[in-house]
Formats: C-alpha cells, structure tokens, sequence
C-alpha cells in the first residue's frame, strides 16, 4: 500500500501563487495516507488545474456550471485489485479561495480535499446523511492522524 504509485500533474494555467500550492511529494503522501488507512491499494492520478478546466470538467461530466474545488473519475476497478483506482482534479483558485474565506491553513484544506477525492475513488459517497457520515468520518480520522483538525468542526458546532 504503501509504495502506490500517484501520479501528480499541474496544470500551466492552475491559476495560484505557485508557493501556495503544496508540493507533488506532499500530495502522494496524502493519497498514500488514505489508502492506507482505506485498506486498498492502486495507483492514482492528480492533476492541480485553473477554473477554466475545472468548469469544462464539470460542466461536461456533471452538467454543473461553474467550477468547484475536486472532481474524482472512479477508473471502475475493484479497489483491492491494486490497479489504476481513477483521476481526481483539483481546481487550486477554488481551494485557495475556500481555505481563506474558512480561516483554514491552503496546506491543510488541500490535504482534506485530496483525502476527500481518493474516498470517492474507493466508492464513499456523501449523497445521502447516512453516507456524508461515514465518508466525513473517515475523513476527519485519516485527517487527524497527520495532524490536520477536523474540517468539518464549525459545522457541527453551529449546525
């Protein structure tokens, strides 16, 4: 599990201040980390881009405008076979926006949304409260054991 390869890409028009983008190095930990804890294996591609991507991205394959912060695409192969699990695309503007208008660290919410897009690779989902809680779960578990707080926290307290 832990030598899962992660193939991460930035696009030449992601749209951000390069040094607050996190390093390749730290995003396959942050794969690695949530595969281990998932129990699976596979190799994982992702690919930091601008709003302009992410919009054609989920535009075309969600038939959503605009853009949003992660998009996962589920290769459709069994998790545990320790193939190729899917791509994920990570719009950096949106994160970026989203980490400051949150008062949380970019490091910090990248790491989330990374996490959060290999749960999806692996077949969580958030589509109903039932599942939100599960996926949230494990989330905020793989999360604190990097030492990231629960993203999630404010909501609860105020929600």
């Amino acid at each position: 599990m832990a030598n899962s390869p992660v193939d991460v890409q930035y696009a030449d028009d992601c749209d951000a201040d390069a040094s607050r983008l996190p390093n390749a190095a730290s995003i396959r930990q942050w794969v690695r980390s949530a595969l281990t804890f998932a129990g699976a294996s596979g190799s994982v591609s992702i690919r930091v881009m601008g709003d302009d991507e992410m919009k054609s991205l989920n535009g075309e394959f969600r038939g959503k405008p605009g853009t949003t912060n992660v998009l996962s695409f589920p290769s459709g192969e069994p998790p545990g076979n320790s193939g190729f699990l899917g791509d994920i695309a990570i719009c950096a503007p949106v994160v970026l926006r989203e980490a400051l208008a949150q008062d949380k660290s970019c490091e910090a919410h990248f790491a989330h949304l990374v996490i959060h897009g290999v749960l999806h690779l692996l077949g969580y989902d958030h589509g109903s409260e039932a599942e939100a809680l599960v996926m949230e779960g494990k989330e905020v578990e793989i999360l604190a054991r990097m030492g990231v707080d629960d993203p999630y926290a404010e909501r609860r307290d105020h929600g």
